[in-house]
C-alpha cells in the first residue's frame, strides 16, 4: 500500500498515530500495532493495515486547523421519503423492527485537504472519540460518539448509543417513548448477543452530551469466560442496532446494504475502524465524519426507523447529526 496516514484516539486521552508505507494482512502478527479498516459488510480480506512507523501520544488540542471551503448542496428528501416508506411497508409486514437509513450531503472543497480534514478530526474532548485515514488523495475522518469495543485483559467493554435530541430538549427525550424505545431495543440486542461467551453488566441508560446533540447512552461490560479475537468479536458486535436491522440476519443485512447503496452511502459509514496496540484492541463505529476523494466530498448521517417513526421527525434528526459534523470541522 502507498503512503498514508491513520489515528485514533484510545481510552485515557492517548491517540494512536501510524505513518508511512502500511501493509496489509488478513491477520494482525503477534506483538504488532495494526489499524483495523473494513466496510459496512464486512467484506475486506486483509482488513488489518500494519503501518511502517507508528507512535501514541497525548489527545492533541488546542483550535482546529482550517480546512479547505466547501460548497454544499442540499441532499435528495425524495429519494430518502422513498426508502422510508419502503421501509415502514417492511416493518409493518413484520420483516424488520428496525434498520437504520442514511441520507448523504455532496461537496465540493476549494482544495483537496490532505491530512487537514484528519489533523480537524482530532483535538476532539471525550466522549468523542477521533478517527480518520488517509493516502493523500482520499480518506475519511470523524470524531465518533460510538465505541464498538474496547478490549483489554479480558473485559470488553462496549456500548448502547440510540435516542437522538437537541440540547435544549434533554428534558423532553429522557421521557420520549419513541426515542426509549429505540434505544431499548439496542440495549438489549447487545445484552442477547454478549450473553454467551462471559458475564454481562449492564449500566444504568443516561444521557450524553455532545455540545448540540444529546444521545441515550448504556454502558455494558463483558468479563469473558475465554480469549476471544478482536475479528470475531467484531463480526459478533457489528452492526449493532443503533447502525444496523433488526433482527440480523442475511437477508436484512442484504437489504439495509441496497438501500445504502440507492442512497451514495460510502461503503465505510457506520463501519468499524479500530486498533490493536499493546494486546489492546479498541474500535469505533465510523459515523459523524467525511469521506472524500480529491476535493469531493460526501457527508453521510442515519436514524433508526421503528414503527413509531415518522419522516419529517427523522429529516430533522438527520439535518442536526450533519450540522454537527459540519460544525466539528468548522464549516
Amino acid at each position: 500500500m502507498r503512503a498514508a496516514t491513520a489515528f485514533l484516539d484510545l481510552p485515557d486521552s492517548r491517540t494512536l498515530r501510524g505513518y508511512g508505507r502500511f501493509t496489509t494482512a488478513n491477520v494482525v502478527p503477534e506483538g504488532a500495532t495494526a489499524f483495523y479498516r473494513n466496510d459496512f459488510g464486512l467484506t475486506a480480506r486483509e482488513p488489518w493495515l500494519i503501518p511502517e512507523h507508528w507512535e501514541i501520544t497525548g489527545r492533541s488540542a488546542g483550535p482546529a486547523p482550517a480546512v479547505p471551503d466547501c460548497t454544499w448542496e442540499a441532499p435528495d428528501a425524495s429519494a430518502f421519503a422513498g426508502v422510508f416508506q419502503e421501509i415502514s411497508a417492511a416493518i409493518r409486514a413484520g420483516v424488520f423492527e428496525k434498520t437504520v437509513p442514511v441520507v448523504v450531503e455532496r461537496g465540493r472543497m476549494d482544495s483537496a485537504p490532505g491530512d487537514l480534514l484528519l489533523a480537524a478530526a482530532g483535538g476532539a474532548s471525550e466522549p468523542l472519540l477521533g478517527y480518520g485515514f488517509t493516502n493523500g488523495e482520499s480518506g475519511f475522518a470523524g470524531a465518533s460518539p460510538e465505541r464498538l469495543f474496547s478490549l483489554r485483559d479480558g473485559l470488553l467493554k462496549t456500548m448502547a448509543l440510540a435516542g437522538t435530541a437537541r440540547t435544549e430538549e434533554r428534558d423532553v427525550l429522557a421521557v420520549d417513548e419513541k426515542e426509549i424505545r429505540e434505544h431499548e431495543y439496542v440495549a438489549q440486542s447487545l445484552v442477547a448477543k454478549l450473553g454467551d461467551i462471559g458475564r454481562v453488566r449492564r449500566g444504568p441508560r443516561g444521557i450524553m452530551e455532545l455540545g448540540s446533540i444529546v444521545h441515550f447512552h448504556t454502558p455494558i461490560e463483558v468479563e469473558l469466560e475465554r480469549a476471544e479475537s478482536p475479528d470475531s468479536l467484531v463480526r459478533r458486535l457489528h452492526p449493532t442496532p443503533a447502525l444496523g436491522p433488526l433482527p440480523r440476519t442475511r437477508e436484512t443485512m442484504q437489504q439495509l446494504i441496497s438501500w445504502r447503496e440507492r442512497l451514495g452511502t460510502p461503503d465505510g459509514f457506520g463501519a468499524p475502524f479500530g486498533a490493536m496496540v499493546a494486546g489492546e484492541f479498541h474500535a469505533i463505529v465510523a459515523i459523524r465524519g467525511v469521506w472524500w476523494s480529491g476535493r469531493e466530498i460526501r457527508l453521510p448521517a442515519g436514524c433508526g426507523v421503528i414503527e413509531a417513526s415518522r419522516l419529517v421527525n427523522e429529516w430533522r434528526e438527520l439535518r442536526l447529526k450533519r450540522e454537527a459534523v459540519k460544525a466539528r470541522f468548522g464549516w
